[in-house]
């Protein structure tokens, strides 16, 4: 199932595509460069010409864009904000708890002592 499947040309066609080895160059026939190449029938290509450079930004902000993402910004800080002060609330409620917790084992410990001492 998850095994690429490689295309099998069921009829070759007979034609033979040269090697490219950089943007437009093609690999010539004969090893030896310094001869000058007899015509061979081969459709040699001249090197492609590279598109001048945008001058332009490349990301590019319409004003509902530009709005849409003052939108999400806002409420990614408005989600995180409730999650924080929901975090610090629950800290002080348990603080708040653990407090009163030890203000009644200390009354209950101090009562006990009392009532030994008489």
């Amino acid at each position: 199932m998850f095994r690429p499947r490689v295309p099998l040309n069921e009829q070759p066609t007979g034609e033979i595509i040269p090697t490219i080895t950089t943007l437009g160059a093609v690999v010539p026939h004969s090893s030896n460069q310094a001869q000058t190449h007899a015509p061979c029938g081969c459709q040699h290509h001249a090197p492609a010409s590279v598109a001048p450079a945008a001058s332009r930004p490349a990301v590019q902000l319409t004003p509902g864009a530009l709005l849409l993402l003052v939108g999400g910004g806002t409420a990614a800080v408005l989600v995180v904000g409730a999650v924080l002060v929901s975090m610090l609330l629950a800290v002080a409620i348990t603080a708040g708890a653990l407090a009163i917790v030890a203000l009644v084992v200390r009354s209950l410990i101090a009562s006990e002592q009392k009532q030994h001492r008489r």
